[in-house]
């Protein structure tokens, strides 16, 4: 029986294993998916992982709960908390293989150790940046659907719809089979499972090296 999850937005909810690209416009609406996510996994005992960017660290620890529930969270190691710049760019560049690392040192022991579940959250404009790496991105998201049946656990991506353009947005819907637009949870026609994703990714690769 798949187990499903409170998304933390009322009448929405997860199943084990999803990866979520989740929309949203502006600082607030990230905030009303972000926050009730999160609370939601502290409230049931998950593991909760989530990587802010534009959001700041201290303002999502304040929003989550009292000072005294969210040193809690932290001292049982139930809640771990990184800007950016100490998860997707931690080595001054975007490395798939470093991230994928990233998350399975932090799943991985958690699961099999006290808690039953967890969830993970992105919020994804530092690859708005030129960084070294960045343009790993889309190939990255697709990796993770290979990371996501390993253990017991969501992944939700956060993007800014007023700062990503179209044309990311088009590979991005290829890589996550499911999306979260305008309050609901919809299964993703568009996506693509990772082998097939990289064949058509590497032909087309090939057809513009071809061009004149």
């Amino acid at each position: 029986m798949t187990h499903t999850l409170e998304l933390g937005i009322p009448g929405l909810r997860l199943a084990e294993g999803d990866h979520v690209c989740a929309f949203y416009r502006g600082a607030r609406e990230r905030d009303e998916i972000l926050i009730p996510y999160l609370q939601a996994g502290l409230r049931t005992g998950d593991k909760c992982i989530c990587v802010v960017d534009a959001a700041e660290p201290r303002e999502v620890l304040a929003a989550l709960g009292s000072e005294a529930e969210v040193d809690q969270w932290i001292s049982d190691t139930q809640l771990e908390l990184r800007a950016s710049t100490d998860a997707y760019l931690r080595s001054g560049r975007f490395c798939t293989e470093e991230m994928l690392t990233f998350w399975e040192n932090f799943v991985g022991p958690a699961v099999a150790g006290r808690f039953r579940f967890a969830r993970s959250v992105g919020e994804m404009t530092w690859a708005l940046r030129q960084v070294p790496g960045v343009e790993e991105l889309v190939g990255y998201e697709s990796e993770l659907n290979r990371f996501l049946p390993r253990y017991p656990q969501v992944i939700l991506c956060l993007y800014d719809l007023e700062r990503f353009g179209g044309e990311i947005i088009i590979d991005l819907l290829k890589t996550h089979p499911r999306i979260l637009l305008g309050g609901m949870v919809l299964d993703n026609p568009n996506y693509l499972e990772p082998d097939e994703f990289l064949a058509v990714r590497s032909r087309s690769v090939a057809r513009g090296a071809a061009q004149p």
